[in-house]
């Protein structure tokens, strides 16, 4: 279903929200510190001329450039560093990504309901905007055989009003059939969203059923202190890795579902903007359909974007609007789309 997913690129520290807390704090220990320097200037230079406060000071000076040099010193120092600065950022923003998860879920379960409502509104306006096109062919036809008889007829006037009429009706049926185009854009990328996003759906809660209960057991198994000891001693931190899968699986919830609710609101805004009765419609609406059509990415969609895109614009695949929407179900050996992140 999607190709984005696969790429886990975890984070570093600086790139998370414990990082920036991380960069505050560490701004500030130095400002701090050049201040208390410079403002007690006289009283370090009375330290260095006595002795044994000189002692002191290299004694202290040679403990942290022990930490900075030696490796598995400095990697336990950043360990500590990392995970003060991570409870500190925990007091004030969600950092669990099962807790961050389950949100997402909710939020897309919401979408996904109004996805729903959106695509039969759609549908509505699509079998108006067809009912509309068909009426003025029948039009177009009617007048012309009305000019024709009256041109027969010699009647110059009414032939040439007949006339005028069919092709006034002719442009805006050129204008509609454009128009529908683009709601059948919208309608086929809305419908794949939502068959894509309901797999999605399943496979969150999937992965918070079974990791949830698998994050216990890994953090009871790994306490803070085997983690530090494990990485003085040159392992890698199972704890720290899984987190990470767990923060690169939110990362790319959290870029599906905003891209789900900007094209849900694009394509409401679109449609507000669309008067079938007077068949006018506003150009802005379109230009952002098309901005969309021209991006290159989609993590809902993947390679499926641009198939959807030539179907709709191809004349010969003629779209069922009377067919249900889709539930997609899956297979029994259906793999799900994060498994991967923990291989």
């Amino acid at each position: 279903m999607d190709t984005y997913s696969n790429e886990f690129k975890p984070k570093s520290f600086w790139q998370r929200p414990e990082g920036v807390t991380g960069m505050i704090f560490l701004a500030g220990v130095i400002l701090g510190g050049g201040f208390l320097i410079l403002s007690n200037i006289q009283f370090l230079i009375g330290l260095v001329s006595n002795t044994l406060s000189l002692a002191v000071l290299l004694i202290a000076l040679a403990a942290i450039l022990y930490m900075v040099l030696d490796p598995k010193m400095r990697n336990l120092v950043w360990y500590a560093y990392k995970s003060v600065m991570r409870w500190v950022t925990g007091l004030f923003v969600q950092l669990d990504p099962i807790g961050i998860l389950k949100s997402y879920l909710e939020d897309l379960k919401d979408n996904l309901r109004k996805m729903n409502k959106q695509i039969s509104m759609l549908r509505g306006q699509m079998h108006k905007l067809q009912e509309i096109i068909f009426n003025n062919k029948k039009q177009i036809e009617s007048n012309l055989q009305l000019a024709s008889k009256a041109k027969a007829s010699n009647k110059e006037a009414i032939m040439i009003l007949k006339s005028r009429k069919a092709g006034r009706l002719r442009e805006s049926n050129m204008r509609l059939e454009d128009l529908y185009k683009k709601m059948e854009v919208l309608y086929r990328v809305l419908t794949k969203m939502y068959e894509n996003s309901q797999i999605l759906s399943e496979d969150i809660k999937d992965q918070v059923e079974v990791k949830e209960q698998e994050r216990k057991a890994i953090h009871a198994s790994h306490s803070a202190m085997r983690s530090a000891m494990s990485i003085m001693s040159g392992d890698p931190d199972k704890r720290a890795m899984f987190d990470a899968a767990m923060e690169a699986i939110a990362d790319d919830v959290a870029n599906k579902v905003g891209e789900m609710e900007r094209f849900m609101e694009m394509s409401a805004s679109f449609m507000d903007s669309i008067d079938l009765q007077n068949g006018i419609f506003e150009e802005e609406g379109l230009k952002m359909l098309e901005k969309w059509e021209q991006e290159s990415v989609s993590f809902i969609l993947g390679e499926e974007k641009q198939t959807l895109l030539s179907k709709a614009n191809d004349d010969a695949d003629i779209l069922d609007l009377d067919e249900p929407i889709k539930e997609p179900v899956r297979e029994a050996g259906h793999k799900n789309q994060y498994d991967s992140f923990f291989e």
